[in-house]
């Protein structure tokens, strides 16, 4: 146990610390001691509990979720969002994604953001231009071309995304589903296109969307889906959910069909060895699909709404 003497200092230099405000070189300046003593007073004045922390946590803040859910997954971050409508929070997910884009956005990231995304399109909504030189890259990891209507919101992603951190983009310019293996074959021999796909292997940060079988209202719409009998084959062979068009199960196992060589974009094996995987998804219909993703491991980063993150959690 501490001695009186040095029980006293203790006290003097958390009252300074923590209820004057004073730094951690002032105090020592002011007491004359060295600021490695001032360090070591404050860590024996926490271990003797003359200092207690404690965390007032907001409204709208999950701390304990977020860990638990990150330590259940080996998650590298998770981010968990409060959220008006439990099946439709797009508005806060997308919000919660463009803050964390633009406060951990480091230099020369090469960006990956895959197209047919409503969450993704909320999180470009809600970014604010950054205003430092990031020297970054935004690459398109699944084609984006289709029905013209949609096909306007496979553009903005990723220009607008490019423009809002002050990179470059650098588009797929072909369908995410062809009609045949030997079309993606062709259209990779493409020398724009097959510059694209080099990138895939170098994206440090990748942004994707976690769909279920049935498809959203905008990938329906885009034309870049399965026949009705095609998605009931995944669905027979156990697929939950997809990113960028590549299907898992429960398990998070690949389900392995011939479409899969019909899609144009990144395969999940090469988003998987990316530094962050950001996958961005909520809602109760995509529940089964999100546990899937973590189950597989392919993403390291999750953000996602409360109701979703407590059903994972509850998880058997």
């Amino acid at each position: 146990m501490a001695q009186s003497d040095e029980l006293r200092l203790m006290t003097k230099v958390a009252h300074l610390y923590h209820e004057q405000g004073l730094t951690q070189a002032q105090i020592a300046t002011q007491l004359h001691l060295s600021q490695a003593t001032v360090s070591r007073l404050l860590r024996r004045a926490q271990e003797a509990q003359i200092i207690r922390i404690t965390i007032n946590v907001p409204p709208g803040a999950f701390p304990a979720l977020e860990e638990q859910l990150q330590q259940r997954y080996a998650l590298r971050d998770v981010i968990v969002v409060d959220c008006v409508d439990p099946e439709n929070p797009i508005r806060e997910l997308g919000a919660a994604a463009a803050y964390y884009l633009e406060t951990t956005l480091d230099q020369a990231e090469i960006i990956g953001i895959s197209s047919w995304s409503g969450t993704l399109l909320a999180m470009v909504d809600a970014m604010h231009a950054l205003t430092r030189r990031t020297d970054a890259q935004v690459v398109q990891i699944l084609g984006g071309v289709g029905n013209p209507s949609a096909e306007v919101h496979a553009a903005r992603l990723t220009g607008r995304l490019a423009t809002l951190v002050n990179g470059k983009a650098k588009y797929l310019s072909v369908p995410g589903v062809v009609g045949s293996a030997e079309s993606v074959r062709v259209l990779r021999a493409d020398p724009f296109v097959g510059e694209t796909y080099a990138l895939f292997d170098q994206v440090t940060l990748a942004l994707v969307g976690i769909g279920a079988t049935k498809p959203s209202d905008l990938l329906a719409s885009s034309g870049n889906i399965f026949a009705p009998a095609e998605l009931e084959l995944l669905q027979e062979q156990g697929a939950v959910g997809d990113i960028c068009l590549r299907f898992f199960n429960q398990a998070g196992s690949l389900v392995h069909t011939s479409l899969d060589e019909r899609v144009m974009g990144m395969r999940l094996e090469q988003l998987q060895q990316t530094k962050r995987a950001v996958g961005i998804a909520g809602g109760r219909r995509k529940l089964a699909a999100i546990h899937g993703a973590l189950a597989g491991g392919w993403i390291n980063v999750l953000i996602t709404d409360r109701y979703s993150a407590e059903a994972l959690v509850a998880q058997p």
